[in-house]
């Protein structure tokens, strides 16, 4: 039984072998497009990926460009402030001098005219007295 499966099996064999043959090349051919195909995809999306990457660098240096501009102009927004108030504060201390020595000046003229309605009101007072005694 078992040589009458192989020799089967032998004779199926030597029939196939000697029957027509398939033209499998077009398979062949298409299969061979598809990969080149493929590849060009491939090669395709790797280029269009490093575009993505390029553009999402200069993107991130183009960002960080403009972050540092605007780290420089609060820098000098800043320093604007900072001399504004200075000058501020100059001028307020300048003002309250002035004011004090205005007012200074003020109660010393205060003083003298107080000083010379005194001796006004002695000498008014004298004159009284004087004409009291006559």
């Amino acid at each position: 039984m078992k040589k009458s499966l192989l020799v089967a099996a032998l004779l199926a064999l030597a029939v196939s072998a000697c029957g027509p043959k398939d033209d499998t090349a077009p398979a062949t051919d298409a299969a061979q497009s598809a990969q080149d195909a493929a590849a060009e995809a491939k090669d395709s999306a790797a280029g269009a990926a490093d575009a993505a990457g390029q553009a999402a660098s200069e993107t991130g240096e183009a960002a960080k460009d403009a972050a540092g501009d605007a780290k420089d102009a609060a820098g000098d927004a800043m320093d604007s402030a900072k001399e504004a108030a200075g000058d501020a504060v100059d001028a307020a201390k300048d003002g309250a001098s002035n004011a004090a020595d205005a007012a200074s000046d003020a109660a010393s003229d205060a003083k003298d005219a107080a000083g010379n309605a005194v001796d006004s009101a002695k000498e008014a007072a004298g004159d009284a007295a004087d004409a009291v005694k006559q």
